[in-house]
């Protein structure tokens, strides 16, 4: 074959794969299959436990897995989604966006929960985590993972939807409501980080490479005392384990060089990119559910000791966040950490629809 011959097939595979961008690729497994997949915590042990691929290969979810491919920065990266869709549908559509330490599969309950009030449920994994595309080469901004979001939307078919996003999502969300407040019906922010800015409160700035070299590091057991102190208020219940194994089993397995070092790239992007100084600019209608026990922030363990008590004090921080973004609603939960949807379901659920319906 020429060397034109062979370059005229590489143009014809990357249009094919442009041209049909979104399909299933993977069943759902059962929805029991995630939550009993991981080693009990009492059992644990970092060298064993489940072992999982560079894309969570091996890590069941609880819908079909969909593949988005997208040429972006002269490469093809595919992000992994999940859409389900509602039997009695309210023409609504609702887009989950998970945090640093989570992914889709992270929103079952939730899933599940709006889909029986009706709503079409779509629950993207950004390009960098859980099942998509790890690149070698990236340059990570939240504008990009917002067009990411909003490219595979347009894909669809979703012209408008409403985003309930939770974590470091919160910030790719406050980011998605700036550059499309047209296509942006409402905005959920569920504990976000990037309430503040913490280069300027102080934390100092550590290199990429110090980052994966922090990141070659994690362990189960680690991860289990992070979220525990941090995501829990303190608390522990068996029910969070699996998610413990989902991102330790990555670590564990034969990509985990090139998870850690698009954990580090992510990192950097969360510490240099803050999006507090923006919120007066939101004209989406905006829902902040909060847990007041959350005490995350980004980089803490480094800033100095007399830093470190003025970080992550959620309670405060929300409170400025809600006057800050014009008409906002602020529901906060006095018992809860940084995720609340995991620690009460119940409790969170009722009033994330109390506060979908509000904007019917």
């Amino acid at each position: 074959m020429t060397l034109f011959s062979r370059l005229f097939c590489a143009v014809l595979a990357s249009v094919s794969l442009l041209a049909s961008p979104v399909f299933a690729d993977e069943t759902a497994s059962s929805p029991a299959t995630s939550a009993t997949s991981a080693t009990p915590a009492a059992a644990d042990n970092d060298n064993d436990g489940p072992v999982y691929g560079p894309e969570l290969q091996g890590f069941d979810y609880p819908y079909p897995v969909g593949r988005f491919a997208i040429s972006s920065q002269r490469q093809i990266v595919r992000m992994a989604y999940m859409d389900v869709a509602s039997k009695n549908p309210n023409g609504r559509t609702v887009v989950l966006l998970h945090g640093k330490n989570f992914c889709a599969a992270t929103w079952k309950e939730s899933i599940d929960v709006l889909t029986n009030a009706g709503y079409r449920v779509i629950a993207p994994d950004q390009i960098g985590f859980c099942k998509s595309t790890k690149p070698t080469r990236y340059q990570y901004t939240f504008q990009q993972l917002a067009r990411n979001t909003h490219a595979l939307l347009e894909a669809l078919g979703v012209k408008k939807a409403t985003l309930v996003a939770h974590s470091t999502g919160g910030m790719i969300a406050v980011r998605y409501a700036l550059m499309y407040p047209q296509d942006t019906e409402q905005l959920v922010l569920v504990n976000p980080i990037g309430l503040e800015d913490w280069k300027a409160k102080g934390v100092p700035s550590i290199s990429i490479d110090d980052w994966y070299t922090r990141e070659l590091k994690t362990t189960a057991d680690g991860i289990r005392k992070y979220e525990q102190s941090t995501y829990y208020a303190g608390h522990w219940d068996t029910r969070y384990e699996p998610w413990v194994q989902m991102l330790a089993g990555m670590y564990r397995g034969p990509g985990k060089d090139i998870v850690a070092w698009n954990s580090a790239l992510l990192y950097d992007m969360i510490y240099t990119q803050p999006v507090v100084y923006e919120f007066g600019q939101i004209r989406t209608p905006t829902l902040l559910l909060i847990g007041d026990k959350d005490t995350t922030a980004i980089g803490k363990d480094l800033a100095p000791p007399d830093i470190r008590p003025t970080l992550g004090r959620y309670p405060e921080l929300a409170k400025q966040a809600a006057a800050a973004i014009p008409g906002a609603t602020l529901v906060e939960f006095p018992d809860f950490g940084h995720a609340p949807q995991m620690q009460d379901p119940k409790a969170f659920h009722k009033a994330l629809l109390e506060g979908l319906a509000a904007r019917n």
